[in-house]
């Protein structure tokens, strides 16, 4: 509800009155039950990540049970991917120590995202799962789990604890320091992780909405003038798509990336 009235207060203005003009989008745009009602609605951001899912599984599999020595183009853009996830965000964040035991979930994150991410310029979905809040909340969760078990099972629960507070500060300092500190690592940190994936995709998604609908709109209900202006419309629309591309493969990768420099922090002697 709460999603639903700041998204509503935030369009509203574009919108004409009852029954007047173009109505902007909504955030009624992001629900679109299939099956079911109350909490048992399936809904069509989950047969997204249903078939995001099936797909990467279905594509890995196939560009890979028969790999060889030297590989072709599909075995090469699998294994380009695996490397830039494996050697450029595992190894370099969390040392070549204890990298490879976290690859698996980093790869997964980072692949799952950005196929997801992508089905919001991929006609004809032209929906980014992670525009629906819940879903970067799971990935959140998991990541959370991961780095907060990783550290404590290395240093002890006691250790681990007591290494999120810097040493050496004076005595009143610490009032101030201490519940700073506990909720960076268990409030702040996985809040942000989340709300900045959703963040991102919901915006995208309103303002390709927002554009390729009023385009539409002036195009086949307006004056002449109205039709001339929808040709900027479609246009800025062509833009935010190659720009939301790039805004889709940066959040998939700053996703993953902070997962593992959690992880890597969870770990770090130091901490």
């Amino acid at each position: 509800m709460s999603l639903h009235l700041l998204g509503t207060s935030l369009v509203a203005p574009l919108a004409g009155g009852e029954g007047e003009g173009f109505h902007a989008p909504s955030p009624e745009e992001f629900y679109w039950p299939i099956f079911g009602s109350g909490d048992w609605t399936f809904t069509r951001p989950m047969l997204m990540l249903a078939l995001s899912v099936v797909l990467i599984s279905v594509v890995l599999i196939a560009l890979t049970k028969k790999a060889a020595i030297v590989p072709g183009k599909g075995q090469w853009m699998v294994e380009q991917a695996y490397d830039f996830v494996r050697n450029g965000i595992a190894r370099d964040v969390i040392g070549s120590k204890d990298f490879l035991k976290y690859v698996p979930l980093l790869f997964s994150l980072f692949v799952l995202i950005l196929v997801n991410n992508l089905f919001g310029i991929i006609p004809p979905i032209q929906y980014p799962t992670m525009s629906r809040i819940g879903f970067p909340i799971a990935l959140t969760l998991i990541v959370y789990a991961v780095y907060h078990i990783a550290g404590m099972r290395r240093k002890g629960v006691g250790h681990y604890l007591g290494g999120m507070i810097p040493k050496g500060l004076p005595k009143p300092i610490y009032l101030l320091i201490v519940p700073l500190e506990y909720a960076t690592y268990f409030i702040i940190r996985p809040l942000t992780l989340a709300l900045r994936l959703f963040g991102n995709m919901f915006a995208g998604h309103m303002l390709l909405l927002l554009f390729i609908l009023g385009g539409e709109y002036m195009l086949l209900h307006g004056g002449i003038g109205l039709k001339i202006t929808s040709i900027g419309s479609f246009a800025m629309a062509l833009i935010f798509t190659a720009f939301e591309a790039l805004i889709q493969f940066l959040q998939a990768y700053i996703f993953t990336l902070l997962a593992a420099t959690y992880i890597a922090d969870a770990l770090a002697e130091e901490h």
